[in-house]
């Protein structure tokens, strides 16, 4: 706690005077964020340093693997569906990116299953990846299947976005561009999702 602390004073010192008319805008008139992203928890993707965005620029949803799970409007707790009612519905955002990364924990976890023996929750979240682990395992060599999972899961996430009605729609209408995206930990660079279903690094 005491290095968070010390951070904070650091941001009161030199990040908040730098974004203080920002945020305060931001506090009078709310947000306005044209972009989604749906990222990892792991503590080494983060989104508004990897896009270099100002506070208010990007909402974001952050789980284990980035993965969204299909459509399932019930009684249930849903923590991304409800960030991607709000983002899409309320906010209007115009660009939803599934941003996956390299050395991912969920996909490990999804390959090999959960690193605790008797975990209550990892299994059965990553489980909403089992069609990327299928395809991936069918198709990929054991020494590829890491990296090739990765991608898998962005697709399948994209995938699984599609059976939202209202993100569907939005997207056939041309307001709502999805998106699918790679960070690489070890090399620093992005790479996005064509429409030929590779990916391939942004150049610097």
């Amino acid at each position: 706690m005491d290095a968070l602390i010390t951070g904070y004073h650091r941001f009161r010192q030199i990040g908040w005077p730098e974004h203080r008319r920002r945020f305060s805008t931001l506090a009078t008139e709310g947000q306005s964020p044209r972009a989604m992203v749906i990222a990892c928890s792991d503590s080494r993707v983060d989104p508004s340093l990897i896009f270099d965005a100002s506070p208010g620029e990007i909402f974001t949803v952050r789980n284990i693997a980035a993965l969204v799970p299909p459509y399932a409007p019930d009684a249930k707790h849903h923590g991304t569906s409800a960030a991607l009612e709000f983002g899409v519905r309320v906010l209007r955002v115009s660009e939803l990116i599934v941003l996956g990364h390299a050395m991912c924990g969920g996909v490990n976890a999804l390959l090999h299953g959960s690193p605790l023996a008797d975990g209550e929750f990892i299994n059965a979240w990553v489980s909403i990846a089992e069609r990327a682990r299928r395809r991936t395992l069918a198709a990929t060599a054991p020494e590829d299947a890491q990296t090739t999972c990765e991608f898998e899961t962005i697709k399948l996430s994209l995938e699984n976005l599609r059976t939202f009605p209202w993100i569907a729609e939005a997207a056939a209408e041309g307001d709502l561009h999805l998106r699918g995206a790679s960070f690489d930990i070890r090399s620093g660079v992005l790479s996005l999702l064509g429409d030929d279903g590779q990916f391939r690094p942004l150049p610097n």
